[in-house]
Order: C-alpha cells, then sequence, then structure tokens
C-alpha cells in the first residue's frame, strides 16, 4: 500500500521539521505532503530547504494567502489523485496526532476499513492538557452530529483520518462546501452516505505545545449550522462506489 500524509501548515515554523524527521522515520514508508498557505513565519522555507533528504518522499504544495483547512486538504487530495497512491491521511503539524498512530490508522484500512478515523472519543475521553471548556464543546459537538446525522462515529470533528483512495474518487471534492471542522464533518458523513465503513481508532489525543492554535468561534459556527443542513442535502458523489 502506496501510503501520502498531507498536513496542512499555517506559521508551523516551531513545529514543521520535527514532524517530518518522525514521519519520514516511521516504518511502511508514508511520503508526506506539506499545503502550506504562505505562513509569513517561512514555514514553506523550511520545507524547501529538507526536500533534498528525502527525494521523491516529501513534497510541498504552495498556496498564497490563508485559504482554510477544508481547501487546503482538498488541493492535497486533488493533487494525491494523480499519483498513485493507494491510502491517504490527513494529520496536524503540531503534533497535537502522535505519527505513530499513522502506523495504527494504516493497519485499519489494510484490514478492511475504507476510512480510519484516529478518535478521542472511542473508548472514553482521551484528550490532555485541554481546557474543560474546549473539551466539554468538542465531545458534545461529535455528539449533536450523531444525532443530526445518525452517523456512528464518535469523533465526528476528528482531523486524523486515514482514507483508502476509492473513497476519495467516489467523493466530488469540488461539491464539499463546508471549510473548519464542518470540513470534517462533511467528508465523514459523505463517506458513511455513500455505503464505505468507518472504523475508529482510539487514540490520545494531546494539545500543542509549540505554536498557535487556529480555532475560531467562526469555524465552530459553519460546523454547528452545516451539520443541520447534512441530512437534507444531495450527497456528493462523484461516481457509486465500487
Amino acid at each position: 500500500m502506496k501510503k501520502l500524509v498531507i498536513i496542512p501548515t499555517y506559521n508551523e515554523r516551531e513545529n514543521v521539521s520535527r514532524m517530518i524527521s518522525k514521519v519520514m522515520s516511521l516504518d511502511g514508508a508514508f511520503d508526506l505532503l506539506v499545503v502550506d498557505d504562505g505562513s509569513p513565519d517561512g514555514t514553506g522555507g523550511i520545507v524547501r530547504q529538507r526536500q533534498g533528504e528525502f527525494p521523491g518522499r516529501l513534497h510541498l504544495l504552495e498556496r498564497s494567502g490563508k485559504l482554510g483547512l477544508g481547501t487546503a486538504y482538498i488541493a492535497g487530495f486533488r493533487w494525491a489523485s494523480e499519483r498513485p497512491y493507494d491510502a491517504v491521511f490527513e494529520m496536524d503539524c503540531d503534533f497535537s496526532h502522535n505519527p505513530d498512530d499513522l502506523l495504527r490508522l494504516a493497519a485499519a484500512l489494510e484490514k478492511g476499513a475504507d476510512v480510519a478515523v484516529g478518535s478521542r472519543y472511542a473508548r472514553g475521553v482521551n484528550v490532555v492538557d485541554w481546557p474543560m471548556s474546549r473539551l466539554l464543546i468538542s465531545y458534545f459537538a461529535s455528539r449533536y452530529v450523531r444525532v443530526v446525522t445518525r452517523m456512528p462515529v464518535r469523533d465526528a470533528t476528528a482531523g486524523f483520518v486515514g482514507y483508502r483512495r476509492r473513497v476519495l474518487e467516489a467523493i466530488d471534492l469540488g461539491r464539499v462546501r463546508m471549510n473548519g471542522y464542518g470540513f470534517q464533518i462533511e467528508m465523514k458523513y459523505t463517506a458513511w452516505r455513500l455505503g464505505f465503513r468507518i472504523e475508529e481508532v482510539s487514540i490520545i489525543f494531546i494539545d500543542r505545545t509549540e505554536g498557535t492554535s487556529k480555532m475560531s468561534g467562526g469555524i465552530f459556527g459553519e460546523a454547528f449550522f452545516g451539520v443541520m443542513a447534512l441530512p437534507f442535502r444531495r450527497i456528493a458523489a462523484a461516481k457509486k462506489p465500487d
């Protein structure tokens, strides 16, 4: 299975070099695509400097300006679709997602899952160093998604996810509307409605220690109201799954 990890970045100079080293060191030969939104702190330059160490494995897609999480992933998915990857993974650059867990997500796909979700809530609550207010918002947001959509996923807003190629090919990415946490929900919901098998892999989520969080009230607002509309919208299907 040829695997690609997509990491969107904006002002992640404190983390990006360490993340590159870690992902490149993993067993299983993961390639890495960094999608940088014109970080003024030089994040993209750090990636370029290190590409020579990992020829053919470390890639950089630079965009002009901060265009949002969802569009960054869609740009990465489109990039991956032009190359022979069997599985595509998405994760944060700030080490809140443990890169070692990529191996567990990949194993879930290899055993038959179509979508593998690194889940904070699959077995209780596995979040470290979050303020209680943020934890409650995240936890009850996922509960809210389950009630509204009936999708059997405990961590609907999770951003640590692996997709088999056929899932991304079955989704019309141009019709995915939401961008922040709503993007994560919409992608899982669309895959589920298309009949793909979603498996949650329990992880421990640790709040970032370097850099600045990109969370905002607007991101939560988009997700809240967007979720209400999901059951009434036509599914963004590109074609029927195999």
